[in-house]
């Protein structure tokens, strides 16, 4: 960690600076956050850190820290945690050649092309630079799902290594996909459980892309008996459609209950709710709410790939965000896709993901665009079952230092990751974001920070 002959930049008329203490003291924090706002809407709060843990949050703690820094004014949140990824397509782009479409059928084609050309090193190469990336931007976990269609198991080889290598810093989760379907590929069966074997822990599956209704309801059931049988948790792609008749939510809910698998269990992307009637909607979310399954969106990708059939009126492709989270289910969000064969864009910004999700889904009332900051921080945690989360006493001091207010200030900026602690290490910092001006009669320089809200 940085001292202070480690100089940081400048921030101008909100600047950070570093102060060090030579005051030794019994139980001296390593470091102490100074001026911190928080995303509950605590402001002025120091948060104390030692031996990696947070020791104490409040305001004008009496203590020194052998190190201080200065984030008056700047909110600090727990980490970003990407619950929706697939890291073994990322980074990808390109590879045999570019989806010219945008469509996700486009994509499946390529990623089915190039599958047979994975390496195990390449793999972890793009799965590496990825995760610097992610860290920069102030993710602290990511739950990927990895293809086990593939025979050989490139993808589950290369990302249990990686997630060996990142562990230090980074959570890695990963889900065994059988992204052609668990009955319609060939082997699919098989290969899942290796890799369940070989150590990934968590059961996908994908039942809206078998062939059948009949067979995505089975596999459904089936993937839960075998998350149950041994311990683990499910994950499962649902109706990532817009035919409002996919309905293996419905399936993975009652599963959820008939098994005992409540709060263990997730729906990702969810898109035929979009098109479902409200009747049937009004039937169906209680369920969800009753069974604990939680909700995963992927805004980015969703209004994306969603709605492509359509002329006008065009859906939106993103799942019913509000009414879910209204009835009480988890909702967060995921990135899914960053320049891989299904999307050519993305940066790993989990912002990006909340700022489109506050557009797409009209979510933007002051306590919807919280919550939405919420779905990609504390709601993802949650679902992934993150130990020691949080800005509380004894959780990991596992911080971001962001270059705003408060957490609608940040979704409005994609703010700046000034610092990103990790066990109270700083594990990556950034400039803050200020524009010189050359106009007669103006200021030099210009921050994109607003005034502060007031209480």
């Amino acid at each position: 960690m940085g001292r202070s002959s480690d100089p940081l930049p400048e921030a101008g008329p909100i600047g950070i600076v570093w102060a060090a203490s030579s005051l030794e003291q019994p139980m001296q924090p390593d470091l102490i956050l100074r001026g911190a706002n928080l995303p509950d809407g605590r402001r002025e709060q120091d948060i104390l850190i030692k031996d990696g843990l947070i020791q104490a949050v409040g305001p004008q703690i009496d203590a020194r820290g052998r190190d201080e820094l200065d984030v008056s004014g700047r909110l600090v949140t727990p980490p970003f945690v990407d619950c929706h990824f697939h890291m073994d397509a990322t980074l990808s782009l390109g590879l045999p050649r570019l989806n010219r479409s945008g469509t996700l059928l486009e994509g499946i084609q390529l990623w089915n092309e190039l599958k047979p050309l994975l390496t195990v090193e390449a793999v972890v190469d793009r799965a590496m630079a990825y995760c610097d990336m992610a860290v920069a931007q102030g993710i602290g976990a990511i739950r990927s799902h990895v293809d086990v269609c593939d025979p050989r198991l490139t993808g589950v080889e290369a990302l249990l290594e990686v997630r060996r290598r990142v562990a230090p810093y980074l959570t890695l989760q990963l889900v065994a996909f059988p992204q052609d379907g668990l009955y319609r590929s060939p082997g699919a069966r098989e290969n899942l459980l290796r890799a369940l074997d070989l150590g990934v822990e968590i059961v996908g599956g994908i039942p809206h892309f078998e062939r059948t209704m009949e067979d995505g309801r089975r596999s459904v059931a089936e993937l839960c008996e075998l998350a149950a049988d041994r311990g683990l948790m499910v994950d499962l792609h649902c109706d990532e459609t817009d035919d409002p008749l996919s309905r293996h939510i419905e399936t993975l809910a009652c599963e959820t209950q008939r098994l005992g698998l409540g709060g263990r269990v997730a729906g990702s992307h969810l898109t035929s709710m979009h098109s479902m009637d409200n009747y049937y909607v009004s039937k169906l979310i209680p369920l969800i709410a009753e069974s604990g399954v939680a909700a995963i969106a992927n805004p980015l990708i969703n209004i994306t790939l969603q709605g492509r059939h359509d002329a006008y009126p065009k859906r939106r492709g993103l799942t019913r965000v509000a009414e879910l989270a209204a009835a009480g289910v988890r909702v967060a969000f995921g990135h899914d896709c960053v320049m891989d064969p299904w999307y050519s864009l993305g940066s790993g910004d989990m912002l990006e993901v909340a700022h489109m999700a506050v557009h797409v889904g009209q979510l933007t009332g002051i306590d919807a665009m919280r919550r939405c900051f919420e779905a990609v921080t504390s709601e993802p945690a949650s679902i992934l079952g993150l130990d020691g989360y949080g800005l509380e006493p004894s959780c990991r001091a596992d911080l971001v230092v962001l270059e705003a207010w408060d957490a609608v200030e940040a979704i409005r900026l994609k703010a700046t990751r000034l610092f990103v602690l990790r066990a109270g290490q700083i594990v990556a910092r950034a400039a803050p974001r200020i524009a010189s001006l050359d106009l007669p009669g103006r200021p030099p320089a210009v921050s994109f920070l607003h005034a502060a809200p007031a209480s």
